[in-house]
Formats: C-alpha cells, structure tokens, sequence
C-alpha cells in the first residue's frame, strides 16, 4: 500500500460512514431465548469513534438490517446519521452527499460485502476487512488487518488522524480530560 496514496485521500476525509454487521460487528447475529438480536460491539472501536466525535469528523451508519440495538450504539456514541434497513446504500450515501454537501473524496466508507461495493465504488476513501470476498476488496483502497468487530474500525480512524495530523492531538486531550 502506497503511503503517499493513502495521506493524499486521508486528508480529504471528514465523514466515516460505516456498515454494521462485519464491520462495527463480527457479522454474527445472536438472538436471546426471546427472539432479541445480540449483537457485540468493539469497546475500541467506540472509543475511536469518540476521538472522530472530538476531532470534528461527523459519521454515518448504513446497514442493510435493522435492529434497535444500532440505534442504541449510535446513540451512545453520538452518530451524526443512522440509516437502517438500506436495501441499496448507494441511495443513502447520495442522501448524505446531498444533506451535507459533501464530494465523494470527503468521504471514508467501510463495507464488507458485495452489497457496499456501489459505495466503495464513490467514496474518495474505501476500506473493507480482511474476511470480505474477493470482489469487495478489489474496491478497496485500504484493508484493514484486524477482523470486523474486533477493531477494524480504530485500525482506520487512528490511521486517517495520524495521516491527518490530528492523532497526537486528540490523545493529548484524553490525558487533559
């Protein structure tokens, strides 16, 4: 992967706009013995998300499912956009665009699977996991080396702020806090 690639996009980011399943998840989903869906989510992953919050980026979720237990975690982490239930994301993330008055190069996306490939297509910086076929990382600008769910999400939010300069900002005012 070419560094001078990836600082060139990384500057132009100030959206992340994620995926949930196999992305902020395991892609695992787990219902309780009352038919509730479980889902785990990375602590890390959270507090990342919480360093994108105080840096100044705004953030998005696209998922094809819908579950009340997204919105809760978006909640807690204080997501600018919640999209549920996306049969195409494409129309979502033209949404975003449109609302906010964004390019395409401002935005980082992270999918999975073959549904995401027409954002990974658009998004001046798309990134995927190591478990997506074949086909989605061929849309990939970045894959990451730690598993959906298990960090994959702060793997990308502290390399865009280190490329970006900001990371070691942002750590220092976790030391102030």
């Amino acid at each position: 992967m070419n560094l001078e690639i990836l600082r060139e996009k990384a500057e132009k980011v100030k959206w992340f706009v994620f995926d949930v399943d196999g992305v902020l998840t395991d892609g695992k989903i787990v219902y309780d013995s009352e038919g509730r869906e479980l889902k785990h989510f990375c602590v890390k992953d959270g507090i990342g998300i919480h360093m994108l919050n105080l840096s100044g980026f705004k953030t998005a979720i696209i998922t094809g499912r819908n579950s009340e237990i997204v919105n809760k975690r978006a909640m807690e982490l204080k997501i600018t956009e919640v999209f549920q239930n996306s049969s195409n994301k494409l129309d979502h993330y033209n949404f975003l665009k449109e609302k906010y008055s964004l390019k395409d190069e401002e935005i980082l996306y992270i999918g999975d699977d073959v549904v995401d490939i027409p954002v990974l297509k658009r998004a001046g910086f798309p990134v995927t996991v190591p478990s997506a076929p074949k086909e989605v990382k061929n849309f990939a600008l970045y894959i990451t080396s730690k598993k959906g769910g298990n960090g994959a999400v702060r793997e990308v939010i502290d390399l865009v702020l280190k490329l970006q300069n900001k990371y070691d900002h942002i750590i220092k005012r976790f030391f102030d806090i």
